[in-house]
């Protein structure tokens, strides 16, 4: 049984990189619900435009859009891999332009989410995924 839980091609339960994706999406999208904060959007603004970002409104808005629109595909498993350049370009820039790039301390929380975005950009959506209904190639 240990020998076979060690191996690199086991995988005890399908089900879970789709619940990892899942959950992931869920949080994004709870993240970009702040889009429809008018109070919540101006803080960001104003935060970006003393960080010298260009067109700071619309980026907060294009940032928070992004974590919105991309948590729902990647709950819904759709268009997965697409989905996911966006959110960790996005989660690259909270990181390193908007915070400190202390991936060690301060900023973890949005540099995990670029990871999980590698995550499933590299496997792909897992089970329970419109992306397994839509593309799903057979014989």
């Amino acid at each position: 049984m240990l020998k076979r839980f060690l191996s690199p091609s086991y995988t005890p339960w399908q089900g879970g990189l789709a619940l990892m994706r899942i959950i992931t999406g869920l949080l994004m999208v709870y993240h970009g619900w702040e889009v429809f904060d008018k109070a919540k959007m101006d803080e960001y603004a104003k935060w970006l435009t003393d960080l010298h970002f260009p067109a700071p409104a619309f980026m907060a808005y294009l940032g928070k859009s992004t974590e919105w629109v991309s948590g729902i595909l990647l709950t819904l498993g759709l268009l997965t891999r697409l989905a996911v350049i966006p959110l960790a370009i996005a989660m690259t820039v909270v990181c390193f332009g908007m915070g400190n790039g202390r991936i060690l301390t301060q900023d973890q929380h949005p540099f995990l989410f670029v990871l999980l975005a590698g995550v499933f950009f590299f496997t792909g959506p897992g089970k329970w995924s419109l992306d397994q209904v839509f593309f799903k190639r057979g014989p």
